[in-house]
Order: C-alpha cells, then sequence, then structure tokens
C-alpha cells in the first residue's frame, strides 16, 4: 500500500517496536510484525496484532512497575 503519512512509499513487511505509556507506566514491544514504508519508516501494525499488544499491556500493567520491555512472541499470536 502506499504510505498514508509520506505520500510516496511503499510498505513492505517489517518489525516496528511498539510503546505504550499510561499513569506512569511503560511498555515497549519490540520486533513487532507490521507493514513499513520504504520511503519514510513509518509502521502500520494489523488489527490482531494490535489486539494482542493491547491485551499485553492490561496484563503487564502492575501498580509500582515503571518500565517493562518484551520481545513480540510470534507464537502466541
Amino acid at each position: 500500500m502506499t504510505c498514508i503519512i509520506c505520500h510516496q512509499g511503499e510498505t513492505r513487511p517489517g518489525t516496528t517496536t511498539v510503546t505504550f505509556s499510561r499513569d506512569g507506566f511503560t511498555l515497549v514491544v519490540q520486533n513487532v510484525p507490521a507493514d513499513v514504508c520504504e520511503n519514510c519508516g513509518e509502521a502500520y501494525v494489523d488489527e490482531a496484532t494490535t489486539e494482542e499488544l493491547l491485551h499485553l499491556a492490561r496484563d503487564l500493567r502492575q501498580p509500582g512497575t515503571g518500565v517493562v520491555v518484551r520481545e513480540y512472541d510470534i507464537a502466541a499470536a
């Protein structure tokens, strides 16, 4: 697909890092599958993967936890 940000590049399968931050809790998930623009690097994560990431963020959020860094587990998706 043509990138909706730069309107010049085409997206290709790749990976990205997704960061969630709320109320002092930050979750960083690395190596998330995405379509990435070859021109500007904008990443597009599909709906199913996004839902997985949101569930992960809800499950890992604990009082007093600051930053959690995880690798995306494609086997669990």
